[in-house]
Formats: structure tokens, C-alpha cells, sequence
């Protein structure tokens, strides 16, 4: 059979790899930033734009979707055309992915430090943004699609699954979890509440690391990891079990975020079992990985992409064995809220994708300039000071987060709470922080060495934009002969939906009960909407983040209930679009501080809180006391609310002002009587009366301990 001569398209994947390397050490700068934040506080610099609540979404955005995003584009477009032997669907599509892309990044890195987020953690970007990001994945899936259809390979090799599979998974999840009523150009209602948006968020949160952070990764794996040894994948039934096994069971794990939380039981333990139940093909896969070397240990040790790459696939059976330990209830009571998380996911982030990603680029830079790593002494270099940072990172964080939990926990003899000031718990782990930070500086020392390696690699060789090469036309025949699996490899169009049908199963059965049966959410007829200062001062609180260091969610824990007051009900939640459970507790729980203080407490720790609580690393907010409301979007709130179920009175939202104007004289009035002016439209105003409602629609047991921080 003659064949046909065609090329490579290697520009593409050079400019997603230079846009990897440019994103990840401004994602790492960020991210040692806010390290440095949480032991000195004046790196907030006084400025509402630099704030830890303000820019730590931005680091994870920045790092999920910048650095690992790109990275994943460049190792898959570079792939699949050899993999399929044909070059990218089109040219046309994937130019509008690239410069798509990098604008959504440009768009997150304006809005977020602008306090434009939806509070949903990993999804923060509002609606505008949502869409563009919908219509470029969609993008990359029909240039990934076509490619495969228009293949010289009969065999759609194991990377090629994962790929499809991300694809479509994370397509269902993103446009589920972006359902969201729009109130202006750039602020939204999600349309889920409480309870529901929980399940939502996290049923997203927690497989965004899995199609996003793990499952393309794997398809890298699979390609990259081979190449570097020059060794067969170890097995091709291996691989089968594992692809099929993990996308199925994946999706169900999403619940063991919000163990012990109000989220019904049956959700919790149907998170718990499948979580559990992961460890099987995660360890599947991690061991293909790491047996596919058998023969090339020697050459482990001299060579830095492959030690990248060891270190890379040991990280993932690191994080995927402890995933499913944190998500039982005994180990999760210990660890959820605390810093043992932060170390868990950096192991994953830091060692799984950053080292894949560096052993990747390192292989990769030289075949598309045609030369030799420029020095491979500076490789080893950053593979070791990378793996110091992550030491140093997570070893701090794991020893924070049991003593976070161990001083939570303790009470006296006499059954007191022995640390009652929760700022005691903050200030015993400020070494901790100190130790991540450095952490964090010796990883980012590594990749800006690899940085300079790479440009002087570059600047060595001359890059091939276009490869050529040459394979023989698919054959007409539709038959497939030996293993099952090959024929359906065959048939691109029906595995991607293979893929979908099993990704949907999970999602199905957690969502149909959770919405469909009422009593899942019981309602609690004292839980009244929020007024419309609240609601205010409840999108204030969201713009400041001030979810990513406070948990609005009590569990029912004596140490609990004894600090903060009564365990969190569902039907609190009801008229919460979004929920504000949190995942982190930097400071206290904030779900009962309602009618806890004096309304000139919280002005005064707003301004400036380590005068009521020295050693607070809490930043200032002195703009609060300056900027004003703006009382012309009240009625678009309400209507907005409206829409979504919220029962508010028809045409509530002609009259809303003149309520909002009574709560807030009745704050001023307060203010005022302890010395403090200001004026009734002041954002302080709102989010006092924000956090002076917070619990008090219930009654709350009186035996509740200062919580100072």
C-alpha cells in the first residue's frame, strides 16, 4: 500500500509549552504570595486587590488551569498526531483553542483579584467566562474528534482514551456546576442552594482533579513515560481494567468532601464506599506505569526525565492511596478543615502534575529544535531542589493539620475546651507556614532553572514547525480481529460514548435522590430570605473570599458544638445561592457568630483585627469603611432570587430599599452610640448586617466559647 506523506504540526505545541512554563511561575509566585500571607501579614499590602481571599483563588486558577491546562494541551497535541498519524483536524481550531484559551486566562486574572467570583471553589469565574470556556473546550473536543476520525491508525492507543474521556467528562461537569442566574454583566446566583449546591460543587470540585488534574495526565503517562524509556507500555490489560474501572468509579467519589457536614447520609456513604473503592485502578494504573520501566532502572539514574517521571507516577499513588484513606469518616473527622488537605493536594499538584510536566518538556523541547538538552546537570539540579520544596511543602502541612485537629479537639479534665481562643490554634502553627513557604521558594528555584534550561535548549537547535512524515491511509475494512477491546477502539464515536454513558451513571444516581425527594432537605419554617442588606452583605463577603478561611458548616462534634454553638441543619441553607460551606478553616467558623459581638466589634476588626485579636494573621479591609453599595442593583438581587425560589413578595423589589435604608440607620444608630461614624450605604454596614444574621434563624445554645482571630 502507497503512502501518504503529510506533517506534524509542532507550532502548536510549542507555543501551549512556552505558555506552560510562563503561567506556572506566575501561578508559583502567586502561590508563595499567599504562603507568606498566612506567617506576615503585611504581604496583604493593605490593598483590596492583594488580599489572601482575593488572590487565592487566582493561584489555583492560575496552576489548575494556566499551567497544568497548557501543559495538558501541549502533551496532547503533540501526542495524538503521532498516536493517529495524521496531523490535528485543523490548523483554523486549534489557533482559536490556543488564543482562546490564554484569553480566558487573561480574563480570570483580571476579574478574580476584582473580587468577580462565584465563590464555587475551582469554578470562580463568572458566567461571561463560563460560556467563552464552554465554546473553546468545545473546540478542542471537535479538533480532537476530527483527528481521531481522520486517523492512519486503526488502533487508538491508551492515551487516546484518556484524552476522550476528559473531554466529554469534563464537559458535563462544567456546564452542570455552571447553571447560574445572571444579575450583571459580571455577578450570578448560582442555581442551585444549600444542600443541592453542595453536592453540585463538589461533585464537580472533586472530579475537575480527576478529568482535569489526573485523567489527561494519565493519557500523558501512557505516551511520555514510554517514550522516555523506550519500553512497551507493561499491559495492554492493565490498561483496559484501569481506563474503564477509574472513569466509572470516579465520579460517585465527589460526596466524601462533605462528610459530617448537612449533606443526607445515604450521599455521605455512597462517597465514602466509592471512594474507597478507587484505590484499586488508581494503584492499577500507577503500577502499569512505574513496571513499563522494568529493564530501564540503570537509566532511571542518569536520566532526569525519566527520575521526573518516577518521582511524577509515585506522587499519584501517593495522593490516591491517601485520598481514599481521608475520605472515611474516622480519618476525615481528624483531617477536613484543616491543613493535612492543603498537603495532600500539593502532593498531587506539585509531584504528580508539576514533575510529569517538567519530565515531559525536558523530552519534549529537544525533539521539536532537533538538539540535545542543553544541560543535563542542570536538569538533575532542579529535579532535586523540586523534590526538597515538595518535602519541605508537605511535611510542614501534614504536622499543621494534626495539630490543628489535636488542639480543636482537647478539653481539660474538668470538660472545658482547652484551647477555647481559636487564634491559639493559628498562632501554635505559624512555623509550619514559615517552613511550606520555603517549600514553595525551593520549587519555584527548580522551575525557573528548568526555565533557562529550556531557552538555552531552544536556542541550541532550530524548532520544526512542521514535521514531516508518512504513513499508509487507514484500511476500508471495518473487521477487527483479536482482543474484544480492539474493535471498539475501532469506533472512536461509539467509545466516547461508552465513556459518557459510564461517566453519566454516577452523577445520575447522586443527583436524582438529592433533588428529587423533598425530604432530603427538610425546611425549617423559621429560616426566612435574606433581607436585602444581608443579601448585600453576603456578596460583599463573597467578593472579599472570605469562604476560602471561614466554614459556615458546624458538625456534630461535642469540640464543635462547645466552640461555635449547634450543628448546621439542611434547611439553614435553603435561600443560600451559593452555598458558603467552605473547605479550610484559616480562622474560626462563622455559621453562629450572628448577634455574638457588638456591631462596632466587627467595624473595629474590619479595620484593623489584630487590634482585637494580637497575633491575628487576618488582613484589613479599610475600603470597606470608604465604599458604597450600590443600591440600583437591590432590585435586580431580589428578581434574581425570585427566579430561583427564593419567596420573596411580588414586586418585593420596588420597596427593597426602603428596608434596606431602615436595617442600615439601625446599624448606623448602633455604630454611632459606641463612637463610630459612618453612613448607611458604606459596604461595612452590609456585612455587618451580613454576619450579625448569621444563625439566628435558629435558636443556638448559650454555652458557646469567644472565638477571637
Amino acid at each position: 500500500m502507497e503512502l501518504e506523506k503529510f506533517s506534524y504540526d509542532n507550532k502548536i505545541v510549542k507555543y501551549f509549552a512556552i505558555a506552560t512554563v510562563i503561567f506556572g511561575t506566575v501561578g508559583m509566585l502567586v502561590g508563595l504570595l499567599l504562603a507568606i500571607q498566612l506567617f506576615y501579614p503585611v504581604f496583604n499590602f493593605d490593598l483590596q486587590y492583594t488580599t489572601f481571599g482575593r488572590i487565592r483563588p487566582l493561584h489555583t486558577n492560575a496552576v489548575i488551569f494556566a499551567f497544568v491546562g497548557n501543559a495538558m494541551f501541549a502533551g496532547a497535541y503533540y501526542s495524538m498526531q503521532r498516536l493517529l498519524k495524521a496531523r490535528m483536524f485543523s490548523d483554523t481550531l486549534s489557533w482559536i483553542h490556543f488564543w482562546g484559551w490564554q484569553l480566558i486566562i487573561l480574563a480570570a486574572a483580571i476579574t478574580l483579584p476584582l473580587g468577580l467570583t462565584t465563590a464555587k471553589e475551582y469554578a470562580e469565574l463568572e458566567w461571561p467566562i463560563d460560556i467563552a470556556i464552554t465554546i473553546i473546550w468545545v473546540v478542542f473536543g471537535i479538533n480532537m474528534i476530527g483527528t481521531i476520525i481522520k486517523r492512519r491508525e486503526k488502533h487508538m492507543y491508551v492515551a487516546i482514551w484518556f484524552y476522550l474521556a476528559s473531554f466529554v467528562t469534563v464537559a458535563v461537569l462544567h456546564v452542570v456546576n455552571s447553571f447560574e442566574i445572571p444579575v450583571t454583566l459580571f455577578k450570578s446566583y448560582s442555581l442551585f442552594a444549600g444542600v443541592q449546591d453542595a453536592l453540585v460543587q463538589w461533585w464537580y470540585g472533586h472530579n475537575a482533579v480527576a478529568f482535569f488534574l489526573t485523567t489527561p495526565f494519565l493519557g500523558l503517562m501512557y505516551y511520555y513515560l514510554p517514550k522516555a524509556a523506550n519500553r512497551p507500555v507493561y499491559s495492554y490489560k492493565l490498561s483496559i481494567i484501569h481506563f474503564w474501572s477509574l472513569i466509572f468509579i470516579y465520579i460517585w467519589a465527589g460526596p466524601h468532601h462533605l462528610l459530617y457536614t448537612s449533606l443526607p447520609d445515604w450521599a455521605q456513604t455512597l462517597g465514602v464506599v466509592f471512594s474507597v473503592m478507587l484505590i484499586a485502578p488508581s494503584w492499577g494504573g500507577m503500577l502499569n506505569g512505574l513496571l513499563t520501566l522494568r529493564g530501564a532502572w540503570d537509566r532511571v539514574r542518569e536520566d532526569p526525565v525519566l527520575k521526573f517521571m518516577v518521582v511524577a507516577v509515585t506522587a499519584y499513588g501517593m495522593a490516591t492511596f491517601e485520598g481514599p484513606m481521608l475520605s472515611l469518616k474516622n480519618v476525615n473527622a481528624i483531617a477536613h478543615f484543616t491543613d493535612w488537605i492543603i498537603a495532600h493536594v500539593h502532593v498531587g499538584g506539585l509531584g504528580w502534575n508539576g514533575f510529569l510536566t517538567f519530565g515531559m518538556l525536558y523530552w519534549l523541547i529537544p525533539k521539536m529544535w532537533g538538539t540535545k538538552l542543553y544541560s543535563t546537570k542542570l536538569a538533575n539540579f532542579h529535579f532535586w531542589i523540586g523534590t526538597l520544596g515538595i518535602i519541605f511543602y508537605a511535611l510542614p502541612m501534614y504536622w499543621a493539620g494534626v495539630v490543628q485537629s489535636l488542639m480543636w479537639k482537647e478539653f481539660t479534665a474538668d470538660g472545658f475546651l482547652q484551647y477555647p481562643n481559636f487564634l491559639e490554634t493559628v498562632t501554635q502553627i505559624i512555623p509550619m507556614y514559615m517552613l511550606r513557604a520555603l517549600g514553595g521558594l525551593l520549587y519555584l528555584t527548580g522551575a525557573l532553572v528548568m526555565t533557562y534550561n529550556l531557552i538555552k535548549t531552544a536556542g541550541q537547535g532550530s524548532f520544526i514547525a512542521n514535521e514531516d512524515a508518512e504513513a499508509a491511509p487507514l484500511p476500508k475494512s471495518s473487521g477487527s480481529s483479536g482482543h474484544w477491546h480492539r474493535s471498539l477502539e475501532s469506533k472512536p464515536v461509539l467509545f466516547t460514548v461508552l465513556s459518557l454513558v459510564a461517566i453519566l451513571i454516577g452523577g445520575i444516581f447522586e443527583f436524582v435522590p438529592a433533588f428529587m425527594i423533598k425530604s432530603n432537605v427538610p425546611t425549617i419554617a423559621n429560616v426566612q430570605p435574606y433581607t436585602p442588606l444581608e443579601l448585600h452583605g453576603r456578596d460583599i463577603y463573597i467578593r472579599e473570599g472570605c469562604t476560602t478561611c471561614h466554614s459556615q458548616m458546624i458538625r456534630p462534634f461535642r469540640s464543635e458544638t462547645e466552640r461555635y454553638g449547634e450543628y448546621s441543619k439542611a434547611g439553614e441553607f435553603v435561600y443560600d445561592h451559593p452555598f458558603l460551606w467552605g473547605s479550610k478553616r484559616t480562622g474560626p467558623d462563622l455559621q453562629r457568630v450572628g448577634g455574638k459581638y457588638l456591631d462596632s466589634w466587627h467595624y473595629q476588626h474590619m479595620l484593623d483585627p489584630s487590634s482585637l485579636s494580637p497575633g491575628s494573621i487576618m488582613p484589613a479591609y479599610p475600603w470597606l469603611l470608604e465604599q458604597l453599595i450600590d443600591k440600583d442593583l437591590t432590585a435586580g438581587k431580589i428578581s434574581a432570587m425570585r427566579t430561583l425560589g427564593v419567596p420573596y413578595q411580588l414586586r418585593y423589589e420596588e420597596i427593597a430599599n426602603d428596608d434596606l435604608d431602615i436595617q442600615a440607620q439601625s446599624i448606623v444608630n448602633s455604630l454611632k452610640a459606641d463612637g463610630i461614624e459612618t453612613v448607611k450605604e458604606a459596604e461595612i454596614v452590609a456585612l455587618i448586617a451580613y454576619l450579625q444574621r448569621l444563625g439566628t434563624d435558629i435558636k443556638v445554645s448559650d454555652n458557646t466559647t469567644d472565638q477571637n482571630n
